[in-house]
Parts: structure tokens; sequence; C-alpha cells
């Protein structure tokens, strides 16, 4: 259901903004444990989208690196304006921004892209998300999906949250808005992940390369394979308990990455839970967990990343545990009473 409506959102964004200089909706990626087969508490699953964004013609999009963080770099996405003369006199209805005079602009061409979502020369999240907003509730009544299902709009600054409902049937569906880097599977979104970050900051995300890493597992899992079933499992045990589901997944995804996938069937279930619990605890004794992606000489070839993602130093996501005493502490009691629960 997520998945065609994203499609018929997109097509019908093509249509009714083909003449103006908003940014380009590409197709929708199912990102997230929804997507990726694990989701813990099927009543409470939200279907998280990530919606790749282009520059409309006559504008480039640069991505700029804001400050450094852990694991997430932040970026601003800077966007240009490009000389389109030539498409002008090959006949093509567009004026070009750089040399036609600011009047004749006016006059006859709705504005640029810096003068609509952003704030100076950058792409503004906030704008971005606000705009979206506006034309799905325009849009909604065109879609084939409004004959039978109800549109609820949730307020967000910087994701688009909307949640369906049909009969006693309802789920909720979260819009996150991308720009690509380069030509690979990594992207910076504009899902928040702390109160207070500036709009028009952007930060790098994984969750695509992710998602691409547990359709590739799938493929070359045997059929009865029970790896999702793990991760699902001790996400479960996990509610109430200090390590995020995020830690489990990191953890989960090095443990496929080594041990043969013939090793996941069901009969292999409790000794693979085993390996799950001794990787995580091995890492809170050394106060290091990697990343899965960076710095990983062993990530899958056919799931492309930025040339120095693979041979640059990995990243430890425990890396406030070896600074900080009293959180190591702490998350040794978490790890003893996740194996009670």
């Amino acid at each position: 259901v997520v998945t065609d409506l994203m499609d018929k959102l997109t097509h019908i964004f093509g249509q009714g903004l083909s003449n103006s200089f908003y940014p380009v909706p590409q197709q929708a990626i199912g990102v997230g444990s929804a997507f990726e087969g694990w989701s813990p508490c099927a009543e409470d699953v939200v279907y998280r989208v990530l919606v790749p964004l282009s520059p409309p013609p006559g504008h480039a999009f640069h991505l700029e690196l804001d400050t450094a963080g852990i694991p997430q770099r932040n970026f601003c996405v800077r966007v240009e304006l490009l000389c389109t003369c030539t498409r002008e006199q090959l006949g093509e209805n567009m004026l070009c921004f750089l040399h036609h005079p600011e009047e004749e602009l006016k006059r006859k061409q709705d504005p640029s892209l810096l003068h609509t979502l952003c704030t100076g020369s950058y792409l503004d999240v906030e704008k971005t998300v606000h705009w979206f907003y506006q034309f799905l509730r325009v849009t909604w009544l065109l879609l084939p999906q409004s004959c039978h299902w109800r549109l609820m709009l949730q307020p967000s600054s910087r994701s688009c949250k909307f949640q369906l409902s049909k009969d006693k049937e309802s789920f909720m569906v979260e819009m996150i808005f991308g720009v690509r880097q380069g030509d690979s599977d990594i992207f910076v979104d504009s899902q928040p992940t702390e109160v207070g970050i500036p709009s028009t900051t952007w930060l790098e995300t994984y969750a695509v390369a992710e998602a691409k890493f547990f359709r590739h597992i799938s493929r070359k899992a045997p059929h009865d394979s029970w790896h999702c079933k793990c991760l699902q499992l001790l996400t479960r045990i996990l509610i109430g308990v200090g390590f995020s589901s995020y830690t489990l997944k990191t953890v989960v995804m090095h443990l496929l990455n080594t041990i043969p996938l013939t090793q996941w069937r069901r009969r292999d279930f409790r000794h693979r839970l085993m390996d799950i619990l001794k990787y995580i605890h091995c890492s809170l004794e050394t106060k290091r967990l990697n990343h899965f992606i960076i710095g990983n000489e062993r990530f899958p070839m056919e799931i492309s990343l930025p040339s120095d993602f693979r041979a640059a130093e990995p990243l430890n996501l425990f890396q406030h545990l070896a600074s900080n005493p009293d959180a190591h502490t702490k998350a040794r009691h978490e790890y003893v009473h996740l194996l009670h629960k």
C-alpha cells in the first residue's frame, strides 16, 4: 500500500510541478525496520520512506560539511544557479536565472528555488517539509487511494507524517527527504536526531545502504532463515532497557556478515541469540562497537558507498562509554537486565 501510494504521489508531483523550480522528488525508498522485516511491535509500526530530492532545471545541489558528529555528520545543502542560456537557445521554455533581467524573470517565470525553499543559499528542511505537506493536502483527492483510505496529517517540522485508516485498519507513514551523496547509497536527510537542530542542517544517513544490505541477505539466505526473527525478538525485549535498537541492529549486521547464512535457520535460533548477546558483552568490555558501514572493508560491493567509506577509520558507536565511566557502568547494568529479561 505504501509503495503504491508513493509511486502515484511522485508521478502526480512530477506532472503538477513540471513548470516550476521546486526540488524534484524521485522514487521513494523504504527504510527502517518495517521494510527490513524485523519491526518489534506490529501495532506501533511506522513505515518510513526516504524521498530523494533532485535539483530543478537551472539549479545544482552541493553538500557542504557543517560540523562533525558521532555517528552522524551534519551537512548543509547549498543551492547554486546554473546558466541555461544554451537550453534557451535550443527552444526550451525557460529563461536563464543568471543572465536575464530580474524584472523579466518575475514577469515570465516562476521564482527560483533560492527564493522559495531556501534560507540564504541553503535548502531549508522545515520549508521543504511544509511545502510537501501543502502539496499532499491539495493532491490527496487526486489519488485513487483517497476512495478507500482516510488521510490524517500529523504535525512534524522535519518529516512528513500521516496516518492512513480504512475500517479497522490503520498505519503510520513517515516521509523523510534526502539528497544523495554523489551516485552512492549514502544520503543526507531531514530526519531529526536532536532538539534545536538548525533548519538548514541535513544529517548523513546510512538507512538506504542498510535496507539494501537486508535485501542482499534475504536474497542469499535460505528461505527459512530466522535472522530477522532474532532481531525482532531481542528488540522487543530491549523495550525498557537502555540499549538502542540501532545498537542491536548493528551487532546483527556484523554477525550476518561473518556467520554463514546457512546457520541462521530455526534450529540455530538459540545459538544465534547467544552469539548476539556475547557480541554485545564483548563490545561492552572493550568499550568498542564498530559502525557497520564506515570502515567496513567487507561491506557488500554491490551496495554503492562514497569512495572513502570502506577504507576509513572504523567509527566507534561506543565512544561515549570509553570517555564516560558512569555511562559504561550503567550500560553494564543494562546488559545484566537484558540477560534477566
